[in-house]
């Protein structure tokens, strides 16, 4: 049973930063290619960034350049640093775990951009 446990969301102002995390339960973690998605109200999931086990990043172009993910494989733990943060970012932050034919998702942490 693979469990996400996603952390470090909350309400900062346009232009702030946060750090999300993703703590992964799986064994062999570094095998692992590594999604962060979000999703605000009343819209699709949409992919944020995604970081392959050999550590190739890929961003949607609506952050690019503005956030960066990374992983720690000591810490089975994926991270999410995202600046210049913009009130069109507000959303529920999940991470996404592919092992298989399973996909394993968080629960989700809020993150809120308002002055």
């Amino acid at each position: 049973q693979v469990q996400l446990v996603e952390s470090g969301g909350g309400l900062v102002q346009p232009g702030g930063s946060l750090r999300l995390s993703c703590a992964a339960s799986v064994t062999i973690f570094s095998i692992y290619a590594m999604g962060w998605y979000r999703q605000a109200p009343g819209k699709q999931r949409d992919l944020v960034a995604i970081i392959s086990s050999g550590g190739t990043t890929n961003y949607a172009d609506s952050v690019k350049g503005r956030f960066t993910i990374s992983r720690d494989n000591a810490k089975n733990t994926v991270y999410l640093q995202m600046n210049s943060l913009k009130p069109e970012d507000t959303a529920v932050y999940y991470c996404k775990l592919v092992r298989g034919a399973i996909t394993y998702w968080g629960k989700g942490t809020l993150v809120t951009v308002s002055s």
